[in-house]
């Protein structure tokens, strides 16, 4: 049995661990079928469900072959049926596939040992997410790391809490694809209200400027969002910064922002593609905005890999 770690004075099992065996409780099965019907999503889980297309592999593959890797639950607080840590898809797959059972490793897990690990198995197994899970995961993790540690901090405090001579924020970094700095960052957009977070999700606000414009509040948020959808523009980072400037200094107001989003220089200029010329990266049918919108979500990954590895560089 591999030893538990400790991060920083926090002990936290290895995440492969909490799948193996248990060691002969007769309380805990090592490995049970479960119902499908008896398992319940984890409460507030910020991951969205797999893209129709990844979804539909899914049930072929659950249909032909079963589920080869079980899913991880824990008991249920009512005490009827169980809560599930990481396999949501594979359970949404089999029902979708009228597979009434699947594979489960049954763990007793604490709140927030659950949060940590349903966290970090979506973290490592998924390819792609979006900025709002991203937000939401890392928060999620950062408030159950401060609880174990006994330092529950203030919500949406980007700095967190000495931990045995570290901050939460770099506890999370050491198990994860982004850097300390981006998982500020990316925690700081769940101040953003929804309808400029979505924007950020479809890449219609980039991921910089939305870090800037979370800093105003949410009235100052939807007149951004409002001359947004009317002038079909987007705020560059350096309008984002002196907006986030003049609400620093108590300067900030409608006109405010409509003077700097308006009078001065637009974030872009417009850049025609031939439908012809990216139909054949497409499926037949898919609309010209989701096409842009596409286009822009992989050039906005394409710029995060790029500044992480700047921020990696810089912090060795």
């Amino acid at each position: 049995m591999t030893k538990p770690t400790s991060a920083s004075g926090v002990t936290f099992r290895k995440l492969d661990d909490l799948f193996e065996p248990t060691d002969g409780r007769a309380d805990l099965p090592q490995l049970a079928e479960l119902e499908v019907d008896s398992l319940v999503p984890f409460k507030d889980h910020p991951f969205r469900e797999y893209p129709e297309e990844k979804m539909q592999e899914m049930i072929e593959s659950v249909s032909e072959h079963g589920v080869l890797s079980p899913i991880l639950v824990r008991p249920h607080k009512s005490g009827e049926g169980y809560e599930i840590i990481a396999g949501h898809n594979r359970v949404e797959a089999c029902r979708r596939a009228g597979i009434k059972t699947i594979p489960a490793t049954i763990r007793e897990m604490d709140d927030d040992t659950a949060t940590i690990v349903m966290v970090d198995s979506n973290l490592r197994q998924r390819d792609k997410l979006l900025p709002s899970e991203k937000a939401k995961a890392y928060q999620m993790k950062m408030e159950a790391i401060r609880r174990r540690a006994g330092r529950p901090g203030r919500n949406g405090d980007q700095l967190g809490h000495d931990l045995q001579g570290k901050r939460s924020v770099d506890v999370i970094a050491e198990s994860s694809p982004d850097s300390r700095n981006q998982i500020q960052r990316f925690i700081r957009l769940n101040n953003l209200t929804p309808p400029l977070m979505d924007y950020v999700d479809d890449g219609t606000l980039a991921f910089n400027p939305a870090v800037e414009v979370s800093y105003l509040d949410p009235a100052d948020q939807e007149v951004v969002f409002e001359i947004m959808e009317r002038e079909q523009i987007s705020p560059s980072l350096s309008q984002a910064q002196k907006l986030h400037k003049l609400a620093q200094i108590g300067r900030i107001s409608e006109e405010a922002i409509e003077a700097v989003m308006t009078v001065e220089k637009p974030m872009y200029t417009t850049i025609t593609l031939r439908q012809s010329t990216v139909a054949k990266y497409f499926p037949a049918g898919t609309s010209g905005r989701d096409i842009e919108r596409t286009i822009i979500r992989l050039l906005e990954e394409y710029r995060q890999k790029r500044e992480n590895k700047k921020t990696y560089q810089e912090e060795r």
